[in-house]
């Protein structure tokens, strides 16, 4: 429910911070658009109506005693009496003549009385005649020489073609605007389901995943952000899957790696109890499984705790100057009897000199003892782990090289990961290596890994190499007083730079 009033949510926003906005500008564009059309017409019929009844202007020439006749006279030779209507006023204000030869019964005209107050004279007027009809008419007053009233003519002319014109160009601008407000409405229902549909379906995935569900995915085509969420998303819930499938495969193989010694310990605990005062060898052999058994329970916990404290930012080293070489032998002696038992072999050669770094001596044995075990876990009957060293400038390798089984390509990026375990049917938590990379990081130095499949593995470990600091020789009581002897200058040669000095120096003002 929740998810629905988002999704009219997004719809909302969009109608308020969008359409609103597109509506109210496209009504006031309209609106401008249609007071300048309507306008421009009337600006072109008052135009046109000047021109037509410019020959009336000569009447600005006239008097009071000429007017009449000059208004009579020009009146009969109009040319355009179809285009407008001409009508004369004396200077009482009485309409007597008009072009179309009938005058008005209502000779009221609002702009005649506006052109007596004018400052220029003029005065139009924009509204309905007395018979209802839509008419412009413009009035100019005549004044003689010496200021007095004589007359006035006001042309008129019907609007209805006007504003016929007008009314289809306003219907025009009408019918943009709807258009532009439908192409609004139906692009932005499109805008909207393309992002409504994908969130959806990040919504009801997220659901998925918040339940343990990770097999989902999101078919969504686009090259958006909204696409590139939803990609984001199905990487997710992929990278998920996996982790899913190897915590179970890692809890399963923790299980067994803890079943297999728990097992033995008991028959043998158990066998070993029956056997008290009867079979004193039986009883050693029990007690020897029981203690080996314990130690690798115990090896495993450890690496389970050190995973934990690698996971929560707490697995911390202890670093000082160490040989290399020691280490690695020791972790290497402790596999060598294994590896006799299972047909290996384990080579390793001691450097002459000592290879120092900076290290804590029990991570990095943990670091040589995994590496080592998982060499000799993987390699059969007959092969051979070899482990060697490099000295190179400021760095050491140590190299552990296996004729095991080797590592698919495909897994080869992803052994270090937590959990990752390339071969299932071998033993081992899949962790080990992982703890052991995290060991190195905080050594400042690197695990590399090298395998063909069905050729063998090579491990390379890399540490900075430890340089001694220089120190200084202790210097005697004795030397500090020679030395000091050294530095006094003879009196003689006191007296000497004493003589070199200018007398004038030791002169006062008399």
């Amino acid at each position: 429910m929740n998810f629905e009033i988002k999704f009219r949510g997004i719809a909302v926003r969009w109608f308020t911070n969008v359409f609103l906005i597109v509506v109210a500008v496209v009504l006031v564009v309209a609106v401008l658009l249609s007071a300048f059309i309507s306008s421009s017409y009337i600006e072109r019929v008052r135009s046109l109506g000047n021109d037509y009844a410019y020959d009336f202007s000569v009447l600005k020439q006239t008097n009071a005693d000429n007017f009449k006749d000059v208004a009579i006279s020009v009146s009969q030779s109009f040319a355009y009496k179809d285009k407008i209507e001409v009508q004369i006023f004396d200077k009482n204000g009485d309409m007597f003549l008009s072009t179309t030869g009938v005058l008005p019964e209502n000779n009221t005209a609002p702009d005649y009385e506006e052109a007596l107050k004018s400052e220029d004279n003029t005065a139009s007027y924009n509204g309905k005649n007395a018979g209802g009809e839509k008419v412009y008419a413009v009035t100019t007053a005549i004044y003689d020489k010496s200021g007095e009233y004589v007359g006035a003519y006001r042309w008129v002319t019907s609007l209805k073609a006007t504003n016929r014109q007008i009314t289809i160009d306003i219907a025009i601008i009408a019918l943009f605007s709807l258009i532009i407000f439908a192409i609004s409405i139906i692009s932005g229902r499109f805008f909207i389901k393309s992002i409504v549909i994908p969130i959806r379906e990040v919504s009801n995935m997220s659901r998925k995943i918040a339940m343990g569900e990770f097999d989902g995915h999101i078919k969504i085509d686009s090259n958006d952000e909204i696409g590139e969420l939803c990609d984001a998303i199905n990487s997710m819930a992929g990278e998920l899957n996996q982790a899913e499938k190897m915590k179970n495969d890692f809890i399963s193989s923790v299980s067994h790696e803890l079943r297999t010694p728990l097992t033995a310990i008991k028959g043998w605990g158990e066998t070993a109890k029956m056997s008290l005062g009867t079979d004193e060898e039986l009883v050693g052999r029990g007690l020897d499984v029981v203690l080996s058994e314990a130690e690798r329970l115990s090896s495993l916990v450890e690496e389970l705790l050190d995973f934990s404290r690698m996971q929560s930012g707490r697995l911390t080293v202890n670093v000082q100057p160490i040989n290399i070489v020691d280490i690695v032998s020791v972790a290497a002696d402790m596999y060598t009897e294994l590896a006799k038992k299972q047909g290996l072999e384990i080579s390793f050669t001691k450097p002459e000199h000592e290879i120092k770094v900076l290290g804590d001596t029990d991570r990095l044995k943990q670091v040589f003892i995994n590496i080592i075990d998982n060499a000799v876990k993987y390699t059969e009957k007959g092969g051979l782990v070899l482990i060697t060293t490099e000295r190179e400038e400021g760095c050491v390798k140590i190299i552990i090289k296996d004729t095991g089984v080797g590592i698919p390509a495909q897994d080869i990026d992803h052994v270090k990961e937590k959990f990752f375990k390339s071969n299932k049917t071998v033993r081992g938590s899949g962790i080990g290596l992982a703890v052991a990379d995290e060991i190195m990081k905080q050594h400042n130095g690197l695990i590399f890994l090298e395998s063909t499949e069905g050729v063998g593995t090579t491990v390379t470990v890399v540490f900075p190499l430890y340089e001694e600091p220089e120190q200084q020789q202790p210097v005697s009581t004795e030397e500090v007083i020679l030395k000091k002897e050294d530095e006094i200058p003879e009196t003689e040669e006191i007296k000497e730079e004493t003589d070199k000095v200018p007398e004038e120096i030791f002169e006062t003002e008399e």
